[in-house]
């Protein structure tokens, strides 16, 4: 599997916390929270202090810290939140649908 894709999921993890916790808030709201969390995990790579870099280096710390900055992450982590927007749309018009036709 290529490394990418765990960013991808990453991202789209991230897009579905945000939806579930802010579930009234509007779409675009849980994007730019969402690419702003992921972008800011990102760039925080780059500050390397020896109690940051510690944390990196535990299982906790690869998995929502990361190791080391990169540029394709940001396109990574854009392309699974937009993979949120678009499941997200499908499931709420697919649920809307069913909700009209009971009515």
């Amino acid at each position: 599997m290529p490394l990418f894709i765990g960013d991808i999921l990453w991202a789209l993890m991230v897009y579905f916390i945000m939806r579930f916790l802010f579930v009234t808030r509007p779409v675009k709201f849980i994007v730019l929270a969402s690419l702003l969390f992921c972008y800011g995990i990102e760039f925080s790579q780059l500050y390397k202090s020896p109690w940051i870099n510690d944390l990196r280096h535990t299982l906790f710390g690869r998995l929502v810290l990361g190791e080391g900055f990169l540029w394709s992450d940001l396109l990574c982590y854009t392309v699974g939140v937009g993979i949120g927007i678009w499941v997200d749309k499908g499931l709420s018009n697919r649920l809307f649908a069913r909700s009209s036709v009971h009515a």
